[in-house]
């Protein structure tokens, strides 16, 4: 489905690019089949390749495994896309198939589902932190911790910690349990215990058939490579200096939708194993368009396509940012943070 929209006249308010944007959200379900056969096709076939090679050698099966964990990287965004109720026009479909990605990205579907929705709800609100997003302190209030309370948050910001063992503690162990909804239904306990039966059963498997070296030079680096990556992309998607952030009634969702998520933008190839993931100020302000209608948009709005752009270089030193300078309304690191006045 390709359907060229007129530019649309001048939008000064963000809020009136929703009504601009609803004529994207239409998925087309065979294009919504298509992008999820050419991504769990190729995800099982070198599966199946590594598993093999692992019997030849170590750092073949190795190798594999990690091209691999781009597409279970695309997977996830198709799940991420089935969350939002937009890849197939069918809702019950959509949950079904993210459902069941959720077991090979080691994701409860309808508990990701829901903290993800807060995020949404939330993104770029000061008083509204903790669920679904990186934590990050104001310069406020790092200064009124105590000095073991800065190094433990200077310890979660390391790099190290954000992007290799954080993504292991989230993907492997967290998502064992309904974080976030652990009093909010029996659903969120089904959709979690569900997950990892199943996950569970494919482990056995491994195990069975193809003995601890499966288990450990295919399917553990795979899924460790692509959290990592998931977060990296999550991370960069709103931790960039001059990001949006406010508290309390200055707050407004499409203020922060557009001006606190980046346009990231990455080479062709990049794009389709992240499902334009990085067109993400688009996707904040209208999260129900499939991830394949995305460049549609900013082919038709050059001022989407101009704003919030972040380029694979620029985005390596969003790293060294940390805490949110309210008087400065720009994130900044912890050494430009010793250099502002004592308040």
């Amino acid at each position: 489905m390709t359907t060229h929209i007129p530019q649309a006249a001048a939008v000064t308010d963000p809020k009136d690019w929703v009504r601009v944007l609803s004529a994207y959200r239409d998925p087309d379900p065979l294009r919504s089949t298509y992008e999820l056969l050419v991504s769990v096709i190729p995800f099982l076939g070198l599966w199946a390749i590594a598993w093999w090679a692992s019997t030849v050698s170590g750092w073949l099966a190795l190798a594999i495994a990690v091209l691999n964990a781009g597409f279970l990287v695309r997977l996830f965004m198709i799940q991420h896309d089935c969350g939002h109720g937009g890849y197939f026009p069918n809702r019950k479909v959509s949950d079904w198939a993210g459902r069941v990605i959720g077991v090979l990205t080691l994701t409860p579907y309808d508990v990701w589902r829901s903290t993800h929705a807060i995020h949404h709800s939330s993104a770029g609100n000061l008083d509204q932190r903790g669920i679904g997003d990186i934590h990050t302190m104001t310069v406020r209030e790092y200064r009124a911790l105590s000095p073991l309370g800065r190094f433990g948050y200077r310890l979660y910001r390391n790099p190290v910690v954000l992007f290799v063992i954080g993504p292991i503690y989230i993907f492997l162990l967290q998502n064992r349990l309904p974080v976030g909804l652990m009093r909010s239904g029996a659903k969120y306990w089904v959709s979690a215990m569900g997950t990892n039966v199943a996950l569970a059963a494919i482990i056995a498997g491994i195990l069975y058939f193809g003995g601890w070296q499966v288990l450990a030079l295919v399917f553990l680096p795979t899924v460790i490579v692509a959290a990592s990556i998931g977060v990296w992309l999550f991370f960069v998607q709103h931790q960039f200096e001059d990001t949006h952030w406010d508290s309390g009634a200055e707050w407004q969702l499409h203020d922060a939708a557009l001006h606190g998520s980046s346009h990231y933008v990455l080479p062709p190839v990049l794009r389709w194993f992240t499902g334009n993931i990085g067109i993400h100020h688009v996707h904040h302000l209208y999260s129900r368009i499939p991830f394949y209608r995305l460049p549609e948009v900013l082919r038709d709005h050059d001022a989407l396509d101009t704003v919030q752009r972040l380029t694979l270089r620029e985005s390596l030193a969003c790293a060294r940012l940390h805490l949110w300078d309210e008087q400065g309304r720009r994130l900044l690191s912890f050494a430009e943070e010793r250099r502002l006045p004592q308040s």
